[in-house]
């Protein structure tokens, strides 16, 4: 299994081909198996790529159509939603990353995962831009000794469109649940469309108008951390960048409260800013947990269902993207 490759289904789309760049800088010799539904699309991708196959799947065949085909770990850039990725690595017991699913879209996977929980590592990647809100804010949270409040609010540029499937699940999601998943007073509510209009400041100080999102990152930190408050709110508009003449970027508004490590009140704010834009910062997480889940870096994860937080390496995350001139940031 050493030598099999990775197979990344969606692999020549905007997230996909991101990651099989990064995946192809940190590990030159690793084998990449780029599928989707154009052969030719795929296997220009894998040319491009280095070391790498392209790949027409079939999401109706048991195998994708890859027969005997070994792969080392899997993970779909694309809404699946007959579940063919992961009823393929769940069988075979191979490691499965999937970053398209909505938090009220998971009871599906999560059954597939409870009859067999031995089989092999679940990823649920679908935290905002997988993993950048949840390993900054536990980042954050070192400075507290009790967190009661967590706000996320995430600003996407006007220009950073992320590719026709990041089109399609931002459609989907908004569509099928216009109410937002979040915490208050430690019961679980849904935010109106109405009661989740809001606002934050970008990093550069202008105010930005935004709306609640249903982001499984509340669900994760409120069981992390016990905050008591926990929403999720995104904005598209000009990022703080573009507005001083630069190129388009990402993100992220990180603002806690509660007690700190003295015992007295305690806020804070920050900012995950990657000057690529929010493909960039998702296939930075995508790439490491996929390095984590094929055991490229170290020991693979034991079966088990995740968290990308909980699967990520904190330091190395946040060292790798300094490296990409992206920066976790007090404001």
């Amino acid at each position: 299994m050493t030598s099999a490759p990775v197979l990344l289904m969606g692999g020549s789309g905007s997230i996909g081909r991101r990651t099989a760049d990064a995946l192809r800088t940190a590990h030159r010799e690793l084998p990449l198996l780029i599928g989707g539904r154009d052969l030719g699309k795929a296997r220009a991708a894998a040319d491009e790529i280095g070391n790498a196959e392209g790949v027409c799947l079939d999401p109706e065949a048991a195998d994708l159509g890859l027969g005997d085909q070994p792969v080392r770990a899997v993970a779909v850039f694309y809404s699946d939603e007959r579940l063919a990725s992961l009823r393929y690595a769940h069988a075979r017991n191979i490691p499965h990353l999937g970053i398209s699913s909505g938090v009220f879209e998971i009871a599906p996977e999560v059954a597939v995962y409870m009859h067999r929980p031995e089989a092999s590592a679940v990823v649920l990647g679908y935290e905002w831009l997988v993993g950048a809100t949840t390993v900054a804010t536990l980042e954050c949270a070192k400075a507290f000794s009790r967190i009661d409040t967590i706000v996320i609010n995430a600003l996407v540029d006007e220009e950073d469109g992320g590719g026709p499937a990041v089109a399609e699940d931002f459609e989907r999601l908004n569509k099928m649940l216009p109410s937002a998943l979040s915490r208050r007073d430690a019961a679980w509510i849904w935010r109106s469309p109405d009661e989740a209009r809001t606002s934050f400041q970008a990093i550069d100080g202008t105010l930005i108008e935004a709306s609640g999102f249903s982001s499984i990152d509340v669900a994760g930190l409120a069981a992390e951390t016990g905050a008591k408050n926990v929403e999720f709110n995104i904005a598209t508009a000009v990022s703080s960048s573009r507005r001083r003449g630069e190129p388009k970027s990402t993100e992220i508004i990180l603002e806690l409260a509660g007690e700190g490590q003295d015992g007295q009140n305690l806020q804070s704010r920050h900012a995950v800013f990657h000057p690529g834009g929010a493909a960039a910062l998702t296939a930075l997480g995508t790439s490491m947990i996929i390095e984590r889940l094929a055991g490229l870096d170290g020991p693979s994860t034991p079966p088990g269902m995740y968290f990308p937080y909980q699967v990520l390496d904190h330091s190395a995350y946040l060292a790798r993207l300094r490296e990409q001139g992206g920066s976790l940031v007090a404001l």
